[in-house]
C-alpha cells in the first residue's frame, strides 16, 4: 500500500479549514499535518471565496516554505480565477461545490503524482487561452510555450546530437560567436549551468 499522503489545509476561515481537514482525516491515502509541521507537507489544500491576490500570494508563499504542489478550493471558479490560480503555481483547481471527500482525495493524489487537475468544463477554455497566448504573445516574438525561439532549441537538439560549436555554426549557416550567444542567452534566462544542463532541460520539457 502506497504511503499517505502528507496534506497541508489552509482557509482564512477557521471553520472552512476545520471542515475540509475533519473530511481528511481518517483517510489512509491522506494525512493530514498541522501547520507546527507543515514543513512535513508534499500538498496543500488552500481553501478561498475566490482566486484573487490574496489568495495567489498565500499560494507562492506555501511553495516558498517547501510545498511544491498546492491544489485549490475555491467557491467561485471562473475563467479569469482559473488562469490567475494557474499563474500563482496551483497545480490543482477544485470548485468548493464539488469538494466532497473522494474529489479531494482525487485532486491530491494527482498533486502528489505530480499532475494537475482542473474542472472539465474549464478545462477547453484554460487550452483555448494557452493557444491564444501562443498566437497573439509569444509566436510574433518568435517564442514557443517552453520559453525559446525555434532556433534555440535547433542549437541544442545539435549540441545534443554532440556537434561542437564550429559544426553548429557550419550546419545553420551562423557564425561561431552566434551560436555562442545563443547557447549562453538560453542558459543565463532559464539559470541554467551550462550546454549540459540546457540539453537535459530540453530533453524534460520534451523541446528535443
Amino acid at each position: 500500500m502506497a504511503e499517505p499522503v502528507p496534506v497541508f489545509v489552509y482557509a482564512h476561515d477557521p471553520i472552512s479549514q476545520a471542515g475540509l481537514a475533519s473530511q481528511l482525516r481518517g483517510r489512509r491515502e491522506v494525512r493530514v499535518v498541522e501547520e507546527s509541521e507543515v514543513d512535513q507537507a508534499r500538498v496543500a489544500l488552500v481553501v478561498a471565496d475566490e482566486v484573487d491576490e490574496e489568495t495567489s500570494r498565500v499560494v507562492r508563499a506555501l511553495q516558498r516554505n517547501g510545498i511544491p504542489r498546492v491544489v485549490l478550493v475555491v467557491t467561485r471558479l471562473d475563467d479569469a480565477g482559473l488562469i490567475a490560480g494557474v499563474e500563482a503555481g496551483a497545480c490543482g483547481l477544485l470548485r468548493r461545490s464539488d469538494a466532497v471527500p473522494e474529489r479531494l482525495l482525487d485532486a491530491i493524489s494527482s498533486a502528489g503524482n505530480g499532475d494537475g487537475s482542473v474542472p472539465a468544463d474549464l478545462l477547453g477554455r484554460l487550452l483555448d487561452h494557452v493557444g491564444r497566448l501562443q498566437r497573439q504573445v509569444l509566436a510574433p516574438r518568435g517564442l514557443t510555450l517552453s520559453g525559446m525561439t525555434e532556433r534555440e532549441i535547433e542549437v541544442l537538439r545539435l549540441v545534443a546530437e554532440g556537434l561542437d560549436t564550429a559544426e553548429i555554426a557550419d550546419k545553420l549557416a551562423y557564425s561561431e560567436r552566434t551560436i555562442k550567444n545563443i547557447v549562453h542567452d538560453v542558459t543565463a534566462r532559464l539559470n541554467l549551468r551550462n550546454r549540459s544542463h540546457a540539453v537535459a532541460y530540453a530533453v524534460r520539457q520534451g523541446l528535443i
